[in-house]
């Protein structure tokens, strides 16, 4: 009898357990997905806030030249900088895209999620749609904010235009690729060989284009100002020359090598009676 009620207390001291894991399951569950939707929202406001600074010191650099002179090497250096800041701000948040070509490019190259593109990119271009506004509110009769859209030389072609940002903007990406998500790279400088890549390619093109690079930095003047002349060479330039760049820079890399798990002795041998 004894034995009996004991199988059965055992019983359903069992069937409890059981029906408690699925519970513990399902809150488990809701506990990583609450983390998720928060890291997601984290990185999201950490692109909004990287690219608002990006376009608020690039367009400012563009408006202060119209005052004072600021020559294309400084334009090109406040550029510069202001990716290094903005990366080593954000960068181990999102990853430090700023930059909607960057985004789609890794997502091409399978370097960065897919589903998370759509979002990258809103809060990239709301970024710099914010900093050109404000801009605009700060600066309002002293300078036109349409000295801020990207254009190009008259004597320059579409299709000189198109060549232009796609090199450029390679460049850029060949950089991110080798410094950022390379392991065999040095990470420490990220921020810093990102930033000088965006100065000499601005440098170089950016009397003739104004080295955009960038396709959230032409639309969101384009937008703020309603001027969008040949906004289309400044979306398709840089997104080619991205994915390009990405794409081809997968043959250059290898496999991360993957380490020995370590041996451990067991204290109790099973074969020891």
């Amino acid at each position: 009898m004894a034995d009996s009620l004991s199988v059965n207390v055992e019983s359903i001291a069992n069937l409890e357990l059981r029906a408690k894991q699925p519970l513990r399951t399902t809150h488990e569950a809701e506990h990583s997905g609450t983390e998720s939707l928060i890291s997601s929202i984290q990185k999201a406001m950490a692109e909004l806030f990287g690219t608002y600074i990006l376009i608020f010191a690039g367009c400012g650099a563009a408006l202060v030249k119209e005052s004072l002179p600021l020559t294309i090497i400084g334009i090109a250096t406040v550029s510069g900088l202001a990716l290094t800041v903005a990366t080593y701000s954000f960068g181990h948040i999102s990853g430090g895209h700023f930059n909607p070509a960057v985004t789609i490019a890794l997502a091409a190259s399978r370097k960065f999620q897919l589903k998370l593109v759509p979002t990258y990119v809103l809060c990239q271009l709301m970024g710099a749609i914010l900093a050109t506004v404000t801009l605009k509110v700060l600066y309002h009769d002293k300078v036109d904010i349409g000295v801020t859209v990207t254009q190009y030389l008259s004597s320059t072609s579409d299709l000189e235009a198109l060549v232009w940002e796609f090199i450029i903007t390679s460049i850029l990406m060949f950089t991110i690729c080798g410094a950022a998500t390379d392991h065999r790279g040095s990470k420490d400088l990220t921020g810093v060989a990102i930033g000088i890549a965006v100065m000499i390619s601005a440098i170089i093109a950016g009397p003739i284009t104004g080295a955009s690079m960038n396709p959230a930095r032409s639309l969101a003047p384009a937008i703020v100002s309603g001027d969008y002349k040949n906004i289309w060479v400044y979306i398709v330039g840089p997104t080619l020359g991205a994915v390009c760049a990405s794409v081809l820079y997968t043959f250059l890399r290898v496999a991360k090598p993957v380490k020995p798990e370590p041996f451990h002795m067991c204290s109790h041998n099973p074969l020891t009676l």
